[in-house]
Protein backbone atom coordinates (compact mmCIF):
# COMPACT_ATOMS: atom_id res chain seq x y z
CA UNK A 1 0.00 0.00 0.00
CA UNK A 2 1.40 3.44 -0.62
CA UNK A 3 3.23 5.31 1.98
CA UNK A 4 1.50 8.15 3.37
CA UNK A 5 1.47 10.61 5.88
CA UNK A 6 -1.94 12.42 7.19
CA UNK A 7 -2.46 16.09 9.41
CA UNK A 8 -5.53 16.76 10.19
CA UNK A 9 -7.17 20.28 10.20
CA UNK A 10 -11.16 21.18 11.19
CA UNK A 11 -13.39 23.74 10.94
CA UNK A 12 -11.70 25.98 8.37
CA UNK A 13 -13.95 26.98 5.78
CA UNK A 14 -14.04 26.23 1.92
CA UNK A 15 -10.33 27.26 0.82
CA UNK A 16 -10.10 28.66 -2.91
CA UNK A 17 -9.12 25.74 -5.55
CA UNK A 18 -6.04 25.33 -6.75
CA UNK A 19 -4.66 24.18 -10.14
CA UNK A 20 -3.24 20.48 -9.86
CA UNK A 21 0.32 19.94 -10.09
CA UNK A 22 2.99 17.27 -9.84
CA UNK A 23 2.96 16.13 -6.19
CA UNK A 24 6.31 16.30 -3.74
CA UNK A 25 5.48 14.28 -0.57
CA UNK A 26 3.19 12.07 0.66
CA UNK A 27 2.07 14.25 3.04
CA UNK A 28 -1.83 14.81 3.26
CA UNK A 29 -3.64 17.78 5.26
CA UNK A 30 -7.53 18.08 5.51
CA UNK A 31 -9.79 20.60 6.60
CA UNK A 32 -13.21 20.50 7.80
CA UNK A 33 -15.20 23.49 6.62
CA UNK A 34 -17.87 23.35 9.46
CA UNK A 35 -20.39 24.90 6.82
CA UNK A 36 -23.54 24.44 9.06
CA UNK A 37 -26.29 24.32 6.60
CA UNK A 38 -27.77 20.61 6.42
CA UNK A 39 -25.83 18.62 5.15
CA UNK A 40 -23.36 21.36 3.85
CA UNK A 41 -20.12 19.78 5.68
CA UNK A 42 -17.02 18.77 3.63
CA UNK A 43 -13.79 17.61 4.18
CA UNK A 44 -11.03 19.65 1.53
CA UNK A 45 -8.20 18.07 1.21
CA UNK A 46 -4.62 19.21 0.27
CA UNK A 47 -1.31 17.46 -0.83
CA UNK A 48 2.16 18.80 0.83
CA UNK A 49 4.67 20.11 -2.04
CA UNK A 50 8.26 20.12 -1.44
CA UNK A 51 8.20 23.80 0.46
CA UNK A 52 5.55 23.34 2.39
CA UNK A 53 3.04 24.38 0.65
CA UNK A 54 -0.68 22.92 0.00
CA UNK A 55 -1.91 21.85 -3.05
CA UNK A 56 -6.00 20.85 -3.02
CA UNK A 57 -6.76 17.40 -4.46
CA UNK A 58 -8.55 16.64 -7.55
CA UNK A 59 -12.41 16.39 -5.62
CA UNK A 60 -11.62 17.91 -2.69
CA UNK A 61 -14.29 19.05 -0.90
CA UNK A 62 -15.53 15.91 0.19
CA UNK A 63 -19.20 15.81 1.66
CA UNK A 64 -19.97 14.29 5.31
CA UNK A 65 -23.46 14.01 5.10
CA UNK A 66 -23.88 16.46 7.99
CA UNK A 67 -23.44 19.94 9.48
CA UNK A 68 -21.17 22.26 11.20
CA UNK A 69 -21.51 24.75 13.64
CA UNK A 70 -21.21 29.34 13.13
CA UNK A 71 -21.15 30.92 16.49
CA UNK A 72 -22.39 34.11 14.25
CA UNK A 73 -22.10 35.97 17.50
CA UNK A 74 -18.15 36.70 16.64
CA UNK A 75 -17.06 35.90 20.81
CA UNK A 76 -14.45 33.45 21.33
CA UNK A 77 -14.80 30.49 23.88
CA UNK A 78 -17.78 29.01 24.08
CA UNK A 79 -17.34 27.34 20.29
CA UNK A 80 -14.07 26.21 20.58
CA UNK A 81 -12.43 22.51 20.43
CA UNK A 82 -9.66 20.82 19.16
CA UNK A 83 -9.70 17.32 17.82
CA UNK A 84 -12.59 17.51 15.73
CA UNK A 85 -10.79 15.20 12.22
CA UNK A 86 -8.83 12.19 13.32
CA UNK A 87 -7.31 9.03 11.50
CA UNK A 88 -6.34 5.23 12.57
CA UNK A 89 -2.65 4.34 12.59
CA UNK A 90 -2.86 2.73 8.96
CA UNK A 91 -4.03 6.13 7.73
CA UNK A 92 -6.81 4.03 5.92
CA UNK A 93 -9.93 5.77 8.10
CA UNK A 94 -10.36 9.29 8.56
CA UNK A 95 -13.24 10.72 11.23
CA UNK A 96 -14.96 14.05 11.43
CA UNK A 97 -17.57 15.27 13.43
CA UNK A 98 -20.39 17.17 11.89
CA UNK A 99 -21.13 19.12 14.83
CA UNK A 100 -24.28 20.77 14.20
CA UNK A 101 -26.11 17.18 13.37
CA UNK A 102 -24.86 15.12 15.89
CA UNK A 103 -22.75 12.99 14.06
CA UNK A 104 -19.67 11.39 12.99
CA UNK A 105 -18.26 11.10 9.32
CA UNK A 106 -15.96 8.11 8.50
CA UNK A 107 -13.89 7.83 5.09
CA UNK A 108 -11.99 5.34 4.02
CA UNK A 109 -8.72 7.29 2.63
CA UNK A 110 -7.81 6.12 -0.64
CA UNK A 111 -3.93 5.57 -1.89
CA UNK A 112 -4.52 9.43 -3.45
CA UNK A 113 -5.49 11.01 -0.25
CA UNK A 114 -9.05 11.13 -1.76
CA UNK A 115 -12.07 10.48 0.41
CA UNK A 116 -14.70 7.56 0.35
CA UNK A 117 -17.39 7.60 3.23
CA UNK A 118 -18.07 4.44 4.54
CA UNK A 119 -20.79 2.47 4.39
CA UNK A 120 -23.40 3.56 6.61
CA UNK A 121 -21.69 7.17 7.39
CA UNK A 122 -22.62 9.50 8.83
CA UNK A 123 -23.31 7.63 12.24
CA UNK A 124 -24.73 8.96 15.56
CA UNK A 125 -22.54 10.61 17.63
CA UNK A 126 -24.51 9.42 20.82
CA UNK A 127 -25.17 13.20 22.15
CA UNK A 128 -25.41 16.42 20.62
CA UNK A 129 -23.13 18.76 19.38
CA UNK A 130 -19.96 16.16 19.04
CA UNK A 131 -16.49 18.40 18.91
CA UNK A 132 -13.36 16.12 19.43
CA UNK A 133 -12.37 12.75 18.61
CA UNK A 134 -9.48 10.19 19.68
CA UNK A 135 -8.64 6.65 18.47
CA UNK A 136 -6.88 4.02 20.71
CA UNK A 137 -6.92 0.89 19.00
CA UNK A 138 -10.65 0.38 17.71
CA UNK A 139 -12.06 2.48 20.30
CA UNK A 140 -13.19 5.93 19.46
CA UNK A 141 -13.73 8.52 22.23
CA UNK A 142 -16.17 11.18 21.25
CA UNK A 143 -16.78 14.25 22.91
CA UNK A 144 -20.65 15.81 22.92
CA UNK A 145 -20.10 19.63 23.92
CA UNK A 146 -24.32 20.28 23.78
CA UNK A 147 -23.25 23.72 23.38
CA UNK A 148 -24.12 24.18 19.74
CA UNK A 149 -26.94 27.10 21.61
CA UNK A 150 -29.52 27.53 18.91
CA UNK A 151 -29.67 23.85 19.21
CA UNK A 152 -28.83 23.20 22.93
CA UNK A 153 -31.39 21.35 24.85
CA UNK A 154 -31.56 19.43 28.35
CA UNK A 155 -29.17 16.61 27.81
CA UNK A 156 -25.65 16.40 29.45
CA UNK A 157 -22.71 16.55 27.94
CA UNK A 158 -20.81 13.78 27.70
CA UNK A 159 -17.96 11.48 26.39
CA UNK A 160 -18.90 8.29 24.92
CA UNK A 161 -17.11 5.45 23.33
CA UNK A 162 -17.65 3.63 20.08
CA UNK A 163 -16.00 0.55 18.85
CA UNK A 164 -14.46 0.70 15.12
CA UNK A 165 -15.05 -2.26 13.13
CA UNK A 166 -12.60 -3.06 10.32
CA UNK A 167 -14.80 -1.27 7.72
CA UNK A 168 -14.78 1.49 9.64
CA UNK A 169 -18.61 0.83 11.05
CA UNK A 170 -19.09 2.95 13.91
CA UNK A 171 -20.97 0.48 17.16
CA UNK A 172 -21.76 1.45 20.38
CA UNK A 173 -19.02 -0.55 22.96
CA UNK A 174 -22.21 -1.80 24.32
CA UNK A 175 -20.62 -2.19 27.20
CA UNK A 176 -22.73 -0.26 30.79
CA UNK A 177 -20.47 2.51 31.39
CA UNK A 178 -19.42 3.55 27.81
CA UNK A 179 -20.21 7.29 28.24
CA UNK A 180 -19.27 9.40 31.07
CA UNK A 181 -21.81 12.57 31.46
CA UNK A 182 -20.49 16.02 33.06
CA UNK A 183 -22.33 18.74 34.12
CA UNK A 184 -25.27 21.25 31.55
CA UNK A 185 -23.25 23.87 30.10
CA UNK A 186 -19.62 22.79 31.24
CA UNK A 187 -18.77 22.94 27.42
CA UNK A 188 -16.06 20.09 26.99
CA UNK A 189 -13.78 21.10 24.38
CA UNK A 190 -11.17 17.89 24.00
CA UNK A 191 -10.17 14.47 24.49
CA UNK A 192 -6.50 13.96 24.69
CA UNK A 193 -5.61 10.43 24.98
CA UNK A 194 -2.60 10.01 27.40
CA UNK A 195 0.11 8.92 24.91
CA UNK A 196 1.20 5.35 27.17
CA UNK A 197 -1.77 4.90 29.82
CA UNK A 198 -5.14 4.29 28.73
CA UNK A 199 -6.62 7.07 29.87
CA UNK A 200 -8.28 10.05 28.44
CA UNK A 201 -7.73 13.62 29.42
CA UNK A 202 -10.59 16.21 28.92
CA UNK A 203 -10.98 19.86 29.48
CA UNK A 204 -14.52 21.28 30.59
CA UNK A 205 -14.22 24.63 29.44
CA UNK A 206 -17.18 26.76 31.39
CA UNK A 207 -16.74 23.97 33.87
CA UNK A 208 -13.58 24.78 35.22
CA UNK A 209 -12.56 21.35 35.56
CA UNK A 210 -9.51 19.27 33.82
CA UNK A 211 -11.37 15.80 33.33
CA UNK A 212 -9.51 12.14 34.11
CA UNK A 213 -11.06 9.15 32.84
CA UNK A 214 -10.55 5.66 32.47
CA UNK A 215 -10.66 3.61 29.54
CA UNK A 216 -10.74 -0.07 30.40
CA UNK A 217 -11.65 -3.10 28.17
CA UNK A 218 -14.75 -3.10 25.57
CA UNK A 219 -14.66 0.81 26.12
CA UNK A 220 -16.27 0.79 29.15
CA UNK A 221 -15.06 4.68 31.41
CA UNK A 222 -14.45 4.92 34.64
CA UNK A 223 -14.69 8.94 36.03
CA UNK A 224 -11.31 9.90 38.11
CA UNK A 225 -11.89 12.90 40.08
CA UNK A 226 -11.76 15.87 38.16
CA UNK A 227 -9.91 18.52 39.23
CA UNK A 228 -10.77 22.50 39.48
CA UNK A 229 -7.77 24.81 38.21
CA UNK A 230 -5.57 25.66 41.31
CA UNK A 231 -6.85 28.70 42.97
CA UNK A 232 -3.38 29.63 43.92
CA UNK A 233 -2.22 30.62 39.97
CA UNK A 234 -5.08 33.37 39.57
CA UNK A 235 -4.48 36.73 41.42
CA UNK A 236 -8.00 37.41 42.02
CA UNK A 237 -11.70 35.55 42.57
CA UNK A 238 -13.17 37.15 40.07
CA UNK A 239 -11.34 35.82 36.69
CA UNK A 240 -12.75 32.96 35.21
CA UNK A 241 -10.59 29.72 35.78
CA UNK A 242 -10.74 28.24 32.60
CA UNK A 243 -9.42 25.53 31.05
CA UNK A 244 -9.05 24.77 27.30
CA UNK A 245 -6.12 23.11 25.35
CA UNK A 246 -4.55 19.90 26.37
CA UNK A 247 -1.64 18.33 25.33
CA UNK A 248 0.81 15.79 26.97
CA UNK A 249 4.61 15.04 27.11
CA UNK A 250 5.78 11.74 24.40
CA UNK A 251 7.97 10.20 26.70
CA UNK A 252 6.78 11.29 30.62
CA UNK A 253 3.44 11.53 32.49
CA UNK A 254 3.12 15.13 32.19
CA UNK A 255 0.12 16.83 31.17
CA UNK A 256 0.07 20.02 29.50
CA UNK A 257 -3.50 22.50 30.02
CA UNK A 258 -3.40 26.07 28.74
CA UNK A 259 -5.23 28.49 31.45
CA UNK A 260 -6.70 30.84 28.75
CA UNK A 261 -8.01 33.52 31.24
CA UNK A 262 -4.76 34.22 32.85
CA UNK A 263 -2.46 33.06 29.77
CA UNK A 264 -0.48 31.04 31.77
CA UNK A 265 0.93 27.03 30.70
CA UNK A 266 -0.44 24.86 33.28
CA UNK A 267 1.73 21.83 34.31
CA UNK A 268 0.05 18.64 35.83
CA UNK A 269 1.90 14.82 36.26
CA UNK A 270 -0.34 12.39 36.31
CA UNK A 271 -0.58 8.55 37.91
CA UNK A 272 -1.03 4.97 35.71
CA UNK A 273 -4.87 5.45 36.38
CA UNK A 274 -4.68 9.16 35.27
CA UNK A 275 -4.68 10.80 38.83
CA UNK A 276 -3.22 14.21 38.07
CA UNK A 277 -1.26 16.55 40.54
CA UNK A 278 -0.91 20.41 39.97
CA UNK A 279 3.02 21.33 39.96
CA UNK A 280 3.26 24.76 38.58
CA UNK A 281 1.95 27.38 35.72
CA UNK A 282 4.38 29.37 33.55
CA UNK A 283 3.47 32.70 31.76
CA UNK A 284 2.61 32.88 28.14
CA UNK A 285 3.37 36.35 26.32
CA UNK A 286 0.45 36.22 23.99
CA UNK A 287 -3.21 36.31 25.08
CA UNK A 288 -5.62 33.40 25.61
CA UNK A 289 -3.20 30.55 25.00
CA UNK A 290 -5.58 27.79 23.34
CA UNK A 291 -4.56 24.88 21.86
CA UNK A 292 -1.25 22.36 22.37
CA UNK A 293 1.11 20.57 20.66
CA UNK A 294 4.88 19.12 21.38
CA UNK A 295 7.55 17.68 19.15
CA UNK A 296 7.70 13.85 18.96
CA UNK A 297 11.34 14.43 21.04
CA UNK A 298 9.05 15.95 23.74
CA UNK A 299 11.62 18.83 23.18
CA UNK A 300 9.75 21.98 21.95
CA UNK A 301 5.92 22.48 23.20
CA UNK A 302 3.83 24.53 20.88
CA UNK A 303 0.72 26.64 21.54
CA UNK A 304 -1.75 29.15 19.64
CA UNK A 305 -2.74 32.21 21.52
CA UNK A 306 -5.94 32.99 19.90
CA UNK A 307 -6.24 37.00 21.36
CA UNK A 308 -3.09 37.88 19.77
CA UNK A 309 -3.21 35.71 16.60
CA UNK A 310 0.37 34.24 17.35
CA UNK A 311 1.80 31.06 18.07
CA UNK A 312 4.42 30.09 21.25
CA UNK A 313 7.07 28.09 21.37
CA UNK A 314 8.74 26.72 24.58
CA UNK A 315 11.80 25.00 25.23
CA UNK A 316 11.37 21.73 27.14
CA UNK A 317 14.83 21.08 28.12
CA UNK A 318 13.27 20.79 31.92
CA UNK A 319 9.86 19.45 30.79
CA UNK A 320 8.59 20.02 34.22
CA UNK A 321 9.59 23.92 34.14
CA UNK A 322 8.66 24.70 30.20
CA UNK A 323 10.25 28.46 28.63
CA UNK A 324 9.15 30.13 26.63
CA UNK A 325 11.42 30.91 23.14
CA UNK A 326 9.45 33.13 21.00
CA UNK A 327 6.02 34.42 19.96
CA UNK A 328 5.30 34.37 16.68
CA UNK A 329 2.29 36.75 14.68
CA UNK A 330 0.74 35.09 12.05
CA UNK A 331 0.31 36.81 8.90
CA UNK A 332 -2.73 39.23 8.44
CA UNK A 333 -6.09 39.16 10.50
CA UNK A 334 -7.51 36.81 12.72
CA UNK A 335 -7.04 34.86 15.46
CA UNK A 336 -4.61 31.63 16.00
CA UNK A 337 -7.00 28.27 17.13
CA UNK A 338 -5.87 24.81 16.22
CA UNK A 339 -2.75 23.84 14.53
CA UNK A 340 -0.52 20.61 13.60
CA UNK A 341 2.96 19.51 12.65
CA UNK A 342 3.91 17.39 9.91
CA UNK A 343 5.11 14.45 10.77
CA UNK A 344 8.60 14.69 9.50
CA UNK A 345 8.82 18.12 11.87
CA UNK A 346 9.38 20.50 8.70
CA UNK A 347 6.14 22.32 9.04
CA UNK A 348 3.45 23.55 11.37
CA UNK A 349 0.35 24.29 9.73
CA UNK A 350 -2.02 26.50 11.70
CA UNK A 351 -5.88 27.98 11.42
CA UNK A 352 -6.92 31.32 12.45
CA UNK A 353 -10.67 32.46 12.79
CA UNK A 354 -12.66 36.10 11.85
CA UNK A 355 -13.69 36.17 15.22
CA UNK A 356 -13.91 39.69 16.47
CA UNK A 357 -16.54 42.38 14.17
CA UNK A 358 -13.52 44.36 13.86
CA UNK A 359 -11.80 41.92 11.62
CA UNK A 360 -13.23 42.91 7.69
CA UNK A 361 -15.61 40.19 6.36
CA UNK A 362 -13.31 38.15 4.31
CA UNK A 363 -10.69 38.26 6.21
CA UNK A 364 -9.17 36.12 9.42
CA UNK A 365 -9.88 32.87 7.69
CA UNK A 366 -6.95 31.00 6.79
CA UNK A 367 -4.26 28.22 7.29
CA UNK A 368 -0.90 29.28 7.56
CA UNK A 369 2.01 27.60 6.70
CA UNK A 370 5.00 27.77 9.06
CA UNK A 371 8.34 26.98 8.39
CA UNK A 372 9.82 24.76 11.67
CA UNK A 373 13.80 25.59 12.17
CA UNK A 374 16.17 23.46 13.66
CA UNK A 375 16.09 25.03 16.72
CA UNK A 376 12.73 24.52 17.05
CA UNK A 377 11.34 28.33 16.23
CA UNK A 378 8.91 28.63 13.63
CA UNK A 379 8.63 31.57 10.55
CA UNK A 380 5.57 32.14 8.33
CA UNK A 381 6.18 31.00 4.80
CA UNK A 382 5.96 33.62 1.92
CA UNK A 383 3.53 31.56 0.41
CA UNK A 384 1.01 31.70 3.39
CA UNK A 385 -1.63 32.24 4.39
CA UNK A 386 -4.21 30.58 1.92
CA UNK A 387 -7.10 32.21 2.65
CA UNK A 388 -10.96 31.08 2.57
CA UNK A 389 -13.78 32.80 0.77
CA UNK A 390 -15.96 35.84 2.59
CA UNK A 391 -18.48 33.24 3.18
CA UNK A 392 -16.45 31.90 6.19
CA UNK A 393 -17.40 34.22 8.70
CA UNK A 394 -16.94 33.06 12.13
CA UNK A 395 -17.57 29.48 11.03
CA UNK A 396 -13.74 28.35 10.44
CA UNK A 397 -12.02 28.45 13.82
CA UNK A 398 -10.14 24.82 14.16
CA UNK A 399 -7.77 22.89 13.73
CA UNK A 400 -6.94 19.34 14.96
CA UNK A 401 -4.43 16.49 16.02
CA UNK A 402 -1.36 13.99 14.72
CA UNK A 403 -3.40 10.97 12.98
CA UNK A 404 -2.84 9.43 16.08
CA UNK A 405 -1.67 10.64 19.51
CA UNK A 406 1.28 7.58 20.18
CA UNK A 407 4.60 8.67 19.76
CA UNK A 408 6.00 7.27 16.43
CA UNK A 409 9.93 6.80 15.98
CA UNK A 410 10.85 8.61 12.46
Amino acid sequence: MLQRTILTAATMLAFLAATPALLASDEYVYVESNIKTPEGNSIYAFHRQSDGSLQQLPGSPFVTGGAGVQDTSLQLGPYDSDQEITTNTEHTLLFAVNSGSDSIAVFHIQPDGSLKPVDGSPFLSGGTNPVSLALRGNILLVVNKNGDFPRQNAALPNYTAFRVEADGILVPSGELGSTISVALNSSPTQAFLAPHENVLFGADFLGGLVQSIRIEDGGRLQHNVAQALPASEFSDTTTPRLPLGLWGHPHLPLLYVGFVTINRLGVYQYSQTGRLSFLRSVPNSGAAICWLRTNLAGSRLYSSDTGTNSISVYDLSDPYKPVEIQNLVLSGLGNALQFSLSTDEQYLYAVSSRGSASIPDGQGNALHVLKIESDGTVTENANSPIYGPRAASRAAKKIGSRPDTQPRSR
